[in-house]
């Protein structure tokens, strides 16, 4: 059996400042990034951070890809082990509030949504709107999974009830910040509840 190769040094170090920036980002956000604390924080010079990145903005687009890959992982994968349908979709629902959960204090995905919403003409917020509009399509395909098997309705519109699902979870990370993780939890849950249930057949 062929052992795993070992990362090389370079991409460690890469992963490292990744990391040092992701913690950074959940509390300032991305525009609030800043190279220096970030080198210190990962005990590098700016110019050995730099090295890794060619600017600051390659490392506020790495950064964004870094994070959505954890964010798929966390919420997608486990969930494709559900079956197809409204299991499959729920289970994705229940990992999305759960990644809420745990990013309360901040998740760079959604700050960077609202960073950026505004800049017309900018490579940040064509990549952020990207990655939405990506995750928004996934939800569409799991809805239209779930319209396949028969646990919705023929005449659901997948992009209706994706946006339906968005706008709910968008209202958990709000309210859980404001009001707390358990009552925005359970407003959720059984604001849920009665969406699906007006798709039922």
């Amino acid at each position: 059996m062929n052992a795993i190769a070992a990362p090389s040094k370079g991409a460690a170090t890469r992963e490292l400042i990744l990391e040092q920036a992701y913690q950074l980002a959940r509390h300032d956000g991305l525009e609030g990034l800043s190279i220096g604390t970030l080198a210190l924080g990962v005990g590098m010079s700016k110019s050995g951070v730099f090295a890794h990145f060619g600017s600051r903005e390659d490392l506020q687009l790495a950064l964004l890809d870094f994070v959505s890959t954890r964010f798929v992982e966390f919420i997608k994968l486990p969930a494709l082990k559900k079956p197809r349908g409204l299991p499959r979709l729920r289970a994705m629902i229940e990992n999305w509030s759960e990644w809420g959960h745990i990013h309360q204090s901040g998740c760079v995905l959604l700050s960077a949504a609202v960073e950026y919403d505004g800049r017309q003409d900018s490579t940040l917020r064509e990549h952020v709107r990207q990655q939405q509009s990506a995750w928004r399509d996934e939800i569409k395909r799991a809805v239209g999974l779930a319209v396949q098997v028969g646990d919705l309705r023929t005449d659901t519109d997948p992009s209706l009830l994706a946006f339906e699902i968005y706008a709910l979870m968008l209202g958990l990370h709000h309210d859980a910040g404001l009001f707390g993780w358990e009552e925005a939890n359970r407003h959720t849950s059984a604001a849920l509840d009665r969406l699906f249930a007006s798709y039922q057949p």
